[in-house]
């Protein structure tokens, strides 16, 4: 329950690739049990004719001018965190395990702009699985089975996103947070601290977790957007 005496904070999360609210499901029961509001929204992830202001124009209503919204974005979404910054009053952002862009680019740069394949690759040398993609060795390797089976019908992205530009002026100048999951192997620890650091001059907090932090540790990322 919420503690008397103490405000209530909207908390607008925006999932990653596939655009399934459902990746938030294991967080948004405790920010609620916590006393605040929590929304995730749907994206329309394998929509051709949908790119980033389709994608902003969503979490837009879904923030609906509420001033003290924690805006929080994982993987993809922080591709559409800055659109929305800059239309609506977000309070605070938080970034995890997410793509970082500047102005300008385009979420299909973004991968040979930051040097990620070489990143991917010396991780998975350094820490010993296959440097060879797929969801079982990169997403779902500390996903509980009773989770992985709710989410089983996994939606896809589609390549529309990926030509979008994300046509902002600046990072906001508002608080930002950027989470890493310590486990994550899509984008390694020591990658997402250098974009981090690289593009918004800050330094990631880190927990234990892959690229799916919020389905393999719910209640360590709870705990930390509730530590605002």
């Amino acid at each position: 329950m919420h503690p008397a005496g103490t405000s209530v904070s909207r908390f607008v999360l925006i999932p990653g690739a596939g655009g399934a609210a459902w990746y938030w499901s294991r967080v948004v029961p405790l920010l609620q049990y916590a006393g605040h509001e929590a929304v995730a929204v749907d994206l329309p992830g394998n929509d051709d004719s949908a790119g980033l202001p389709e994608y902003t124009r969503l979490v837009l209503e879904a923030v609906g001018g509420v001033h003290d919204t924690v805006l929080v974005a994982q993987s993809l979404g922080g591709f559409t965190a800055p659109l929305v910054c800059e239309r609506a009053p977000v309070r605070e952002l938080v970034l995890v395990n997410a793509m970082i862009p500047v102005p300008g680019e385009t979420p299909g740069a973004w991968w040979d702009n930051t040097g990620w394949a070489a990143a991917q690759r010396a991780a998975a040398a350094a820490h010993g699985y296959s440097p060879e993609f797929d969801a079982d060795t990169y997403f779902l390797h500390d996903i509980p089975p009773e989770v992985l089976a709710e989410g089983s019908d996994r939606p896809t992205e589609s390549d529309a996103v990926f030509a979008s530009v994300c046509d902002f002026t600046g990072w906001p100048d508002i608080p930002t947070r950027v989470l890493t999951g310590e486990a994550d192997r899509f984008f390694p620890m020591d990658f997402q601290r250098r974009v981090a650091r690289e593009r918004l001059g800050t330094e990631p907090d880190v927990l234990p977790g892959g690229h799916l932090l919020a389905l393999a540790n719910p209640d360590g990322v709870a705990g930390y957007l509730l530590r605002h």
